[in-house]
């Protein structure tokens, strides 16, 4: 067999407005190229409990159980439901996009009786039909996705949260989206589990699943009869893992991942999470007066829609796959596709964490502006631009 020599890989630079994963920062890659310890090192146990308190601030919680699971969002969500769920255990799940029906995937696979309430993609519920479904199918645990990463749709949760409880139900929240981004109150919206994901908000690369779990789920998770169905996210084990009192081996944790999201976490803080909120706010609704002025619309309602991801409706006669492609190709800039019923139909910009700037926004509405044109369109020169320009001078007033 002939020897093959491969050259390092070099990744290009882009501007990565898509649905994650979004940018991240200098002092986050340098974290994540620090030297290697060992996952029992007195020094990355320190930082264990750095991140642990870290994470409950950015939840706003007071839960003893949160910490970073190894592996994506995708992971969390998974921890969350088999720790929850056992055979037999009935769990509502609302559908609105394509992580909700993942969700609902995940619960079935745990074993549990499953049933779907389901709105078109680009909706959110109402409390009332959540706890009429409640009401009649009495579920151990009702999961729903704060931030519908597939469409950009916002889900409203106090008052759902209340219906959920007052039904007898345990709530299950997807925040691989929202956290770090806009508000997320678990202690105060009396969210049980969540979830979220590095690569969004919180600006560190895809590889770790922030979690936390109330005292409620815990007692739950501690009153189960059967065993958690996977073993690498049996929570039962893991917490051991991230407590201060045991520090019982479980799987060696991905250290450099960990040392990034204790830098990411930190630049949150910094910031301040009130003035991160209005950043990634400022920045789309800038982004909304530039689109809007190249003549486009959004899929979602303004009272549900999400400022941290867009989706923008592609006009008629425009190819989606060629704008993608000409916005990286010729400016590095990524956006993502539409997904199951939307593909097609929207392109999703994410303005997320470090991804989320004036810089961004104004060269993103330039670029969209010469691919709309490439494709027949007739934008004015600069509309898009003047009007993000105009929204950002209207919010450095107010």
């Amino acid at each position: 067999m002939a020897e093959t020599h491969f050259a390092p890989f070099q990744p290009p630079s882009r501007i990565l407005l898509g649905p994650g994963p979004s940018g991240v920062s200098a002092r986050v890659l340098s974290a994540l190229a620090a030297p290697t310890i060992g996952h029992l090192d007195p020094q990355f146990l320190k930082l264990m409990d750095e991140t642990q308190q870290m994470l409950r601030a950015v939840f706003r919680t007071g839960n003893r159980l949160t910490l970073a699971v190894s592996g994506t969002g995708s992971a969390g969500m998974e921890a969350c439901v088999v720790n929850l769920i056992e055979p037999g255990d009935r769990m509502l799940v609302c559908v609105n996009g394509v992580f909700g029906g993942r969700m609902a995937d995940v619960a079935a696979r745990a074993g549990a009786v499953v049933r779907k309430l389901e709105r078109p993609f680009g909706e959110v519920f109402s409390a009332a039909e959540i706890e009429a479904a409640i009401a009649e199918f009495k579920p151990k645990v009702t999961g729903i996705v704060h931030a519908e990463t597939s469409t950009g749709a916002l889900q409203p949760v106090p008052e759902i949260s209340r219906v959920v409880h007052a039904g007898g139900s345990m709530l299950l929240l997807d925040c691989v989206t929202s956290l770090a981004g806009l508000p997320v109150e678990i202690d105060e919206w009396e969210v049980d589990a969540a979830y979220s994901g590095t690569q969004k908000c919180l600006s560190c690369p895809p590889g770790l699943s922030p979690v936390t779990f109330s005292d409620r789920a815990v007692a739950a998770m501690d009153a189960r009869k059967t065993k958690v169905a996977s073993w690498y996210l049996d929570m039962s084990m893991v917490r051991n893992y991230w407590s201060q009192q045991s520090r019982a081996y479980h799987h060696t944790a991905p250290i450099n991942m960990n040392y990034g999201l204790h830098a990411a976490l930190c630049e949150v803080l910094e910031e301040v999470l009130p003035k991160r909120f209005a950043r990634h706010l400022r920045n789309h609704l800038a982004l909304r007066a530039g689109v809007e002025a190249l003549g486009l619309e959004y899929a979602v309602a303004e009272a549900c829609r999400l400022p941290v991801l867009n989706a923008v409706k592609i006009p008629a006669g425009v190819n989606d796959q060629a704008v993608r492609a000409q916005l990286l190709g010729e400016y590095g800039i990524e956006i993502g596709a539409g997904l199951g019923p939307m593909a097609g139909k929207t392109w999703r910009v994410g303005l997320m964490g470090v991804s989320s700037s004036p810089t961004n926004v104004l060269v993103f509405l330039a670029a969209l502006e010469s691919c709309l044109n490439a494709q027949g369109g007739e934008c004015r020169a600069g509309a898009g631009v003047a009007a993000a320009n105009a929204s950002y001078v209207a919010s450095a007033k107010s």
